[in-house]
């Protein structure tokens, strides 16, 4: 009976301190048994135990469920257009994301699978508000209200948001839309986090079309390569410390399947090494940094890091749509929120009461 009562007595936050402890000593051991599907499961799961903090178990699974199934038809809306994408990863209270390796090739691309999320996930919701229909449950209803205004939201035209995405093949006037209606849901919706994603798209775009209109934003990246000192028959001690800093040469390219690269040489060496720059951009210079010895494996390496500077490179032609294709996401566009706010107002009607308690 005592120990009845103590397990009656233990909050959520004991089960979440538990479950953390468990993957901060087993993690890895656990990810290698899920494999790539470990990270998504484990964010989930930390996830759904955030969110029964503030609300009931099945509520939060359900909610969980249903972003999940938004970020998996962008997930498949990137395989069909032949982009490798990640698996889903959740961050309690803010929600989940993919990444991408290669970025889209034009803005029809990047609108297509923007709108792969909403699409795939209206239709998520739809099914959960059939189930409430056939189950008579109301927290089916609560929780198909939840989904269409998920999706909603995210249609807004406010980068990174899907809205913002697909106003790139439709016209990316709609990002002063966003800019206007982003400031009119803060007030509404008094979200600390969509007040901090507002911020950042306001910034972006007074970078992108003020501060930076001339030239791209600069960025650097930093590559580390390895080379056989054997081969090399010069004495060690002329490879230390940083003292042969200095510029290389270098040729920039762009591969067909669309990754942007840089290749540069150090003739002393007879190096040739090449790195692929996160987005598209121009190199403006290659710079040796530092060479240190190192053995790796028994075998005495020249350790080389070569810094790349560059600028983001928009090439206006990613935005060229055609008309009938413009036309095409725009009517996508606007029919997904016109259907998202009807089914809204549809639930809205009914009396759902205590459906969640």
């Amino acid at each position: 009976m005592a120990g009845d009562r103590t397990r009656e007595r233990r909050s959520p936050w004991w089960i979440i301190t538990a479950a953390l402890l468990f993957i901060f000593t087993k993690g890895k051991y656990v990810i290698l048994m899920l494999g790539k599907f470990g990270p998504t499961l484990i964010s989930m799961a930390l996830t759904v135990g955030a969110y029964a903090l503030l609300s009931p178990i099945w509520f939060a699974v359900g909610f969980v469920a249903l972003i999940l199934v938004h970020e998996l038809g962008h997930v498949l809306a990137a395989k069909q257009k032949g982009l490798p994408v990640s698996m889903p990863l959740f961050i309690p209270f803010v929600g989940a994301l993919i990444s991408m390796k290669r970025h889209p090739k034009d803005a029809v691309t990047e609108a297509y699978i923007a709108l792969g999320g909403p699409v795939v996930g209206t239709i998520g919701a739809l099914l959960v508000y059939a189930g409430g229909y056939m189950l008579d449950m109301p927290l089916l209803f609560v929780l198909a209200k939840v989904g269409f205004f998920l999706n909603l939201i995210n249609l807004l035209p406010v980068h990174p948001l899907d809205g913002g995405r697909i106003a790139t093949a439709v016209s990316r006037w709609l990002w002063l839309v966003g800019l206007v209606g982003g400031l009119i849901v803060i007030i509404m919706l008094k979200s600390i986090l969509f007040s901090i994603i507002w911020v950042f798209f306001a910034w972006n775009l007074y970078q992108k079309y003020v501060r930076y209109r001339k030239h791209g934003k600069p960025y650097h990246l930093t590559g580390i390569y390895e080379v056989d000192m054997e081969p090399l028959q010069l004495p060690g001690w002329y490879f230390s410390g940083d003292q042969h800093k200095r510029e290389l040469p270098f040729n920039t390219y762009c591969k067909l399947s669309g990754e942007h690269m840089v290749r540069f040489e150090w003739d002393t060496l007879n190096f040739r090494g090449e790195i692929e720059l996160p987005m598209p951009g121009i190199a403006n210079k290659v710079q040796l940094i530092s060479t240190e010895q190192a053995v790796k494996d028994g075998v005495e390496k020249l350790r080389i890091s070569i810094r790349i500077d560059y600028e983001q490179y928009e090439n206006d032609r990613y935005y060229e749509v055609p008309p009938k294709v413009r036309w095409k996401f725009g009517a996508a566009y606007a029919g997904l929120a016109l259907f998202l706010i009807g089914m809204m107002w549809s639930v809205q009607a009914m009396d759902l009461g205590g459906a969640i308690r």
